[in-house]
């Protein structure tokens, strides 16, 4: 059984996967820290204590193949990945073995940039789009993972 499992620290979009997750019954895991901590009706969290990357670390641990992960964090995605998971960030783009590279380069050459006292451009706005691609992408995978569970097996 596919579970999506959300890194809820500052998710925007908890309400939406819950709505859509409920319509393909399937389960929705929110892990968040002390500092977000969350509850939300038709979903399981998971609180565990701040730190850093406590949160991503208690995801990746439970993630299985095929589970869908919602996060915006491109180290997490990477290591979902390597457990032949589905991450999706919060604008709706499925993080692959072809673009995962590519963006966690970008991040290290922006820390560099910081920490050598450059400034960096923060995150944009979010838009109603923004809510709507994200909606229609993990509409997309739901799809599948509902086509997958379908198939007898061989």
């Amino acid at each position: 059984m596919v579970t999506i499992l959300i890194d809820a620290d500052g998710c925007p979009v908890v309400a939406q996967t819950i709505e859509l997750a409920k319509a393909y019954q399937l389960q929705v895991v929110l892990i968040c820290d002390t500092s977000h901590e969350m509850h939300r009706e038709g979903a399981e969290t998971i609180t565990v204590s701040k730190g850093a990357d406590a949160v991503d670390f208690v995801l990746v641990n439970r993630v299985k193949k095929d589970d869908i992960v919602v996060t915006q964090d491109y180290g997490l995605a990477a290591m979902v990945l390597a457990k032949r998971g589905i991450p999706l960030d919060q604008n709706g783009r499925v993080y692959s073995d072809e673009n995962i590279e590519q963006l966690l380069h970008g991040r290290h050459v922006a820390k560099k940039i910081r920490q050598s006292g450059g400034r960096m451009k923060g995150p944009k706005k979010r838009r109603a789009e923004d809510n709507e691609s994200f909606q229609a992408a993990l509409t997309e995978l739901l799809k599948q993972v509902s086509e997958k569970k379908e198939m007898p097996d061989t």
